[in-house]
């Protein structure tokens, strides 16, 4: 188990690119060189991951570390993962509490929002050509977009995300009609994670009313239960659900910090968590933190036993496929409002924007130079 937390804890004190460049990182350190699991059995991990809502990148880390010393392991995987980026995040959190309304810092948070316009939009461009591949997957993301402005609240966010599921398993019966039955494994989850799942999923919300503490973790807890597609997706579920309770220079401080520091991207609940409880904010971060990773770490172990039957049924898979194009959806719903209209506040805040795209995207910029670039532009502007 020591071993497992130190060699993740190298890793997330280096890893750095989002969850693509993660999976390449596990790759070159626990295949190639550590030789703990198969290309083979890798290959399947990510299949899994990306199937499962909640931060793919750390759900592979857990089953490495599973498959490296058991349930310790994978626990072990977590921490030592997600430690580094959990301590910077809310370490920064608690600076702009402490400093906020001052010059340098008003700055920051400017430079912040716009780096949020670029990668937000880098993010839904690489979505969106992967996703939108055929006319139902493009439908079914104008619909959300459409749906989403008409809408509010986490109802309005999952909706569409139910609705696109159950519309993807009909589709099913239309592109393969005829399925031979007979060659479909029965699929049986670990029932124990699905109980306790559903169980908080379900209570939380309950009793959220009575602590602020648990208000905050269930908050984070549903929007980790229907996260599907990385980090990214966390900004639209979330922004709504913390109406009130974090504002939206926080919010979008939150998605930009995350950028800049190594490991999964979800920790930016951890500086949201810090954001909502600024009296202790070490407690929120932590609360915060552990509830937006225990849904999928719960559902991951839930279907391990059944990866294999799940990915080989057709019915769910074409769900899966509309799911992910209303994903798309709520990432553009979610970069025209909060990101792009609290962030752009001139034509040369466009520019400086159009210019950070082309950089990220034509020229590989790294994310935290781009962010010092654009520091110097609200520096300059602001003369």
């Amino acid at each position: 188990m020591l071993t497992v937390f130190w060699q993740f804890l190298v890793l997330g004190l280096c890893s750095f690119g989002g969850p693509a460049a993660h999976i390449g990182y596990f790759q070159q350190a626990f295949v190639i060189k550590k030789k703990w699991l198969s290309n083979e059995d890798f290959t399947q991990a990510i299949a899994l991951c990306q199937f499962l809502p909640g931060p793919a990148s750390s759900q592979l880390g857990m089953y490495i570390g599973y498959k490296k010393a058991g349930y310790l392991g994978s626990m072990a995987a977590f921490v030592g993962f997600t430690l580094p980026s959990f301590a910077l995040l809310t370490f920064l959190a608690v600076a702009n509490n402490q400093f906020s309304g001052s010059a340098s810092v008003e700055h920051i948070i400017t430079a912040a929002k716009l780096l949020a316009v670029v990668v937000v939009s880098d993010a839904l461009w690489g979505m969106a050509k992967k996703n939108l591949v055929s006319i139902p997957t493009i439908v079914t993301a104008l619909l959300t977009i459409v749906w989403l402005a008409f809408s509010q609240g986490l109802f309005g966010q999952i909706l569409p995300i139910i609705i696109a599921s159950i519309m993807g398993f009909l589709w099913s019966f239309k592109t393969q009609p005829n399925i031979n039955q007979s060659l479909i494994k029965p699929i049986r989850p670990n029932i124990s994670f699905v109980v306790i799942f559903l169980g908080v999923l379900i209570l939380l919300p309950l009793i959220a009313s009575t602590n602020d503490s648990i208000k905050i973790f269930s908050i984070f807890y549903q929007a980790g239960s229907f996260v599907f597609g990385g980090g990214h997706v966390v900004l639209p579920l979330l922004q709504p659900m913390l109406d009130g309770m974090v504002s939206d220079n926080s919010f979008l401080s939150a998605y930009a910090s995350a950028q800049l520091v190594p490991g999964p991207m979800f920790t930016m609940a951890s500086y949201l968590g810090a954001s909502a409880i600024p009296q202790m904010p070490i407690i929120g971060s932590l609360i915060a933190t552990i509830a937006v990773f225990l849904p999928g770490s719960l559902l991951l172990f839930a279907f391990l036993p059944a990866w294999k039957a799940l990915f080989s049924h057709p019915r769910l898979a074409q769900a899966i496929i509309l799911i992910n194009a209303c994903v798309v959806g709520l990432l553009a719903s979610a970069l025209i409002d909060p990101v792009i209209t609290s962030s752009i506040k001139s034509i040369t805040d466009v520019i400086a924007v159009i210019i950070g795209y082309c950089l990220i995207k034509k020229y590989k910029c790294p994310v935290w130079l781009l962010a010092i670039l654009l520091l110097i532009y609200v520096l300059i502007s602001s003369l």
